[in-house]
């Protein structure tokens, strides 16, 4: 079965936009950037709330930009083919290969694990791994710490009143300081 994986930067105090919508302090230095263009080929499929899939969007067009340096390309190259599902109330379509979804996250969740498919089902967005993570869906948390305090914003981590157990199965600190935490739902 596909593993379902929630990856994104987060403060070291727990959020992934800052009070003020802010989350530059997120931009990558080279050596994070190709871990994550490591990462992405492992990803089958990417379900996105609104605001990251608007976010990313850039990326549809970036392979003109020729200021772009060889690892963004490869970014976009791997990115753009990659089929996303966008989980929006307001947008009435999108672009590249995404699909807005039909149902909701779990009706979603188990239509991508029983089609035919490589790859895991990522998730990215604070909104949708919450409404995942109360269902029980995320096989795996996957935080990208930075070495910054925010203070308040958006948190990578639902605030739920639920004990999750987990397992650390990989770690690795960058010469940014930025740690990567990979843990497995114990089950």
């Amino acid at each position: 079965m596909r593993s379902v994986t929630y990856s994104m930067s987060v403060s070291l105090d727990g959020y992934i936009v800052g009070p003020d919508g802010d989350f530059n302090w997120t931009v990558p230095d080279e050596e994070v950037f190709r871990f994550w263009i490591n990462e992405i080929r492992g990803v089958g499929v990417h379900l996105l709330g609104r605001r990251l899939y608007e976010t990313m969007l850039y990326w549809q067009t970036a392979e003109k930009d020729p200021s772009l340096d060889d690892a963004e390309r490869e970014w976009a190259a791997l990115w753009n083919p990659l089929p996303k599902v966008v989980f929006s109330t307001t947008l009435t379509e999108v672009q590249g290969n995404a699909r807005l979804a039909t149902g909701g996250v779990a009706e979603e969740i188990e239509r991508l694990r029983s089609e035919p498919g490589e790859g895991e089902i990522a998730i990215g967005g604070a909104t949708l791994a919450a409404e995942a993570a109360g269902l029980g869906l995320i096989d795996e948390y996957r935080p990208m710490v930075y070495p910054v305090l925010v203070g308040g914003g958006t948190p990578f981590f639902p605030q739920r009143e639920r004990r999750v157990d987990l397992d650390l199965i990989e770690t690795r600190t960058f010469s940014s300081k930025v740690v990567y935490l990979r843990y497995r739902v114990a089950r």
